[in-house]
């Protein structure tokens, strides 16, 4: 007996890579909490990496789109934050990987915005649910095209700038995440078979806020990517 689909699937996700008409095939999205000390500061929490372990969360693949997107204030919030971002992209299988061995996974970097219904996901966080309704959300992962390793060669330093209507509200560098790629790659894999098409955001700086209608949305990791978002009139 032959088996049909009911309903046609949807196409695989991909996102552009720099300089090249290849497209990414993007397989999962994993983002990092709290990764800088300035920003879990100002959510109102401590990290102190001597006692503590990094911890994800993740958007589902359609919910990426790219930079240069006009989108709608999504439904159901009233405090819609940007969170500007350093994004790994894995090339390699990768399970109980080595700190030393971690780089040999990177296919490649972007720039990217983890687009957060801030006050769903607060009201989550206070009663311990999870942070899918804040987090995982229709237009929420918005990315540049991907630069390949071959081209930065591995990136361990760079600004991370953001700016609303051209007003800089975060600022920081690749150096301050508390955890670094290397290290978010090894512990990562403890926990997942990382495969090509995984990418990785590697958390926010501090000054995160809210956007309303008619912004517009600027940012870039220096060598990596310039990224813009502008949210649609109602």
């Amino acid at each position: 007996m032959n088996s049909t689909l009911i309903f046609q699937g949807k196409p695989q996700i991909t996102t552009a890579i720099a300089g090249t008409d290849a497209l990414f095939p993007v397989h999962r999205i994993f983002c990092v909490g709290r990764n800088y000390h300035a920003h879990a500061a100002e959510m109102g929490v401590s990290v102190d990496k001597t006692t503590q372990e990094p911890f994800y969360f993740t958007k589902h693949p359609s919910t990426l789109i790219p930079t240069g997107s006009e989108i709608e204030y999504p439904p159901q919030t009233g405090n819609y934050h940007y969170e500007m971002e350093f994004v790994v992209a894995i090339g390699k299988e990768g399970f109980n990987v080595c700190e030393t061995d971690a780089d040999d996974l990177i296919f490649g970097y972007a720039a990217g915005l983890d687009m957060t219904r801030r006050d769903l996901q607060l009201k989550a966080r206070e009663t311990g649910r999870p942070w899918d309704l804040g987090k995982d959300f229709e237009q929420s992962a918005v990315i540049t095209p991907i630069v390949p390793k071959a081209q930065t060669g591995i990136v361990e330093t760079g600004a991370v700038e953001l700016a609303v209507n051209g007003e800089t509200r975060q600022k920081s560098d690749i150096t301050k995440l508390i955890w670094n790629v290397r290290e978010i790659i090894a512990h990562l894999s403890k926990f997942y078979h990382l495969q090509p098409g995984d990418l990785i955001y590697t958390g926010t700086p501090d000054g995160v806020g809210a956007v309303e209608p008619g912004d517009r949305i600027t940012g870039f990791v220096e060598g990596v990517g310039e990224i813009s978002l502008i949210i649609a009139k109602g």
